[in-house]
């Protein structure tokens, strides 16, 4: 049985994943688009840029992100110019750093999808007369669908496990930034190992499933072909 107090962790997690994702594949979306379709020298910086949270260690990125969100920070002034408090140690700042770590789990499917569409089909439509919006909401986006499904599933899943980042930007506050992957390191430090591995458990279910899940809409192979 779930304690009262990990329950409300699973609802800070999950609502950390769903808001963060539906970020993620806003912002990833023109992101990745750009990335599979420019041509610009700085288009490789960038790309490294974007992937760079895959090798950095999550506590160093943590550590730039609470520097940049707190009080002394551009993000922090920038929010008490707007007249809000600064982002560390709330769940706003949890989002914000969620989106930055999680984003080349995202962007990177989409980017593979959208490089995965024959050139002919969007040269097509522009010489029947359709614009870079129409070609890309009416060809690019419907042709992408698995990259999107995978880019979702993906972006949630690694939300779910996230540690360090959050650890270090929102801290350990219940009801508030407390998530399951630091309520799990509080039961394994107080010697808690049941309530450990109710969560430890839990967390490995879920996260096999949505593997799975990626792996079964890959399995069908590409969905354009080149």
């Amino acid at each position: 049985m779930i304690h009262p107090d990990d329950l409300i962790a699973l609802g800070v997690t999950l609502k950390l994943a769903g808001i963060s994702t539906l970020v993620l594949l806003l912002v990833g979306t023109p992101l990745a688009w750009w990335l599979a379709t420019s041509r610009r020298p700085w288009q490789p910086m960038i790309d490294t840029v974007v992937a760079l949270p895959l090798v950095l260690p999550p506590t160093v990125l943590g550590f730039y992100l609470l520097i940049f969100l707190g009080p002394n920070g551009p993000g922090g002034k920038l929010a008490e110019a707007a007249g809000q408090r600064p982002l560390a140690f709330t769940f706003a700042g949890l989002v914000f750093g969620s989106v930055v770590y999680s984003l080349p789990f995202v962007v990177q499917p989409l980017r593979d999808a959208f490089a995965g569409i024959r050139p002919g089909l969007l040269e097509a439509a522009s010489t029947l007369g359709a614009g870079p919006r129409d070609r890309f909401f009416a060809i690019a986006l419907p042709l992408s669908r698995r990259g999107y499904l995978t880019a979702a599933t993906l972006g949630f899943a690694h939300t779910l496990g996230e540690f360090g980042v959050v650890l270090m930007i929102g801290g350990n506050i219940p009801g508030r930034t407390r998530v399951l992957s630091i309520a799990l390191f509080d039961h394994v430090e107080t010697l808690q190992y049941g309530r450990a591995h109710a969560l430890a458990a839990g967390l490995l279910v879920l996260s096999f499933l949505l593997l799975l899940g990626v792996r079964l809409i890959n399995r069908r192979g590409p969905e354009v072909r080149p």
